[in-house]
């Protein structure tokens, strides 16, 4: 076998549905617990200087956020190591159903194993499709406040609607108590917020973070119908009476 033709067969065993959704995985996770990591601590800035004046009203919240911020670390650590296994189990089951190496051989652990994967990121995936709908709660949050002062800013030539009367209320959305002093922001102080550098970077970064859940719920999609297929090849190739070639 010459160069040429060692070279196709490697790549015939490259499992390319597993590598893109490995490459997808890691960007979205990526993203997703790094730019949700900064806004976390950019929206504790905002609550503390501009809605929440007393350290005890949001002292629950701090804690709250400070331990999902552990959880991101969690995540990353764990999804760049289940990526991984992932990527080599894909090139295992490649190489195994297109029989590259030999005569098909597998083992009932090795199906085991397989199926293991395929229960496991049935269970993640949906998972994070509960990560991905909570991660859109912020940006819906700090959607509105921008809004909001976009109308304060037009109404500015407008002297029968003053925009002291536009306020934005944090206690509405729960996550401060009702008792939290000043609790809402009104007219120029809210559009001052908004023209800060926190509430931007903020903003923008749980919107990207939002995008990268959404890449890692697509991801694990991927993955679900490429070990899903693996699997189901390699159960039906073991079989004695089988006598089909995929």
């Amino acid at each position: 076998m010459g160069c040429f033709e060692c070279c196709i067969k490697c790549l015939g065993g490259v499992p390319y549905a597993s590598l893109v959704a490995t490459i997808l995985c890691f960007s979205g996770v990526a993203l997703f617990c790094g730019c949700g990591h900064v806004a976390l601590t950019g929206t504790v800035s905002i609550l503390e200087q501009h809605f929440s004046t007393t350290v005890s009203d949001h002292a629950l919240l701090s804690e709250v956020i400070q331990l999902m911020q552990y959880v991101i670390y969690g995540i990353a650590s764990f999804f760049f190591l289940y990526g991984i296994i992932l990527l080599a189990e894909g090139f295992y089951t490649t190489s195994a159903v297109k029989e590259l190496h030999g005569e098909f051989k597998t083992t009932a652990c090795g199906r085991c194993i397989s199926g293991m994967f395929v229960f496991l990121t049935y269970v993640l995936g949906v998972a994070w499709l509960g990560v991905f709908g909570f991660s859109a709660v912020p940006v819906f949050m700090f959607y509105n406040i921008w809004s909001t002062c976009e109308v304060i800013k037009s109404l500015q030539t407008n002297v029968t609607v003053p925009g002291d009367q536009i306020c934005v209320d944090i206690r509405q959305y729960g996550i401060i108590p009702w008792n939290a002093v000043p609790g809402k922001a009104c007219g120029p102080i809210l559009e001052n917020i908004c023209n800060t550098n926190e509430f931007y970077m903020s903003y923008h970064l749980f919107i990207v973070a939002c995008a990268g859940a959404g890449a890692t719920v697509i991801a694990l999609l991927i993955y679900m119908m490429a070990t899903t297929y693996n699997y189901a090849v390699l159960k039906f190739k073991s079989r004695e009476d089988c006598c089909t070639k995929f």
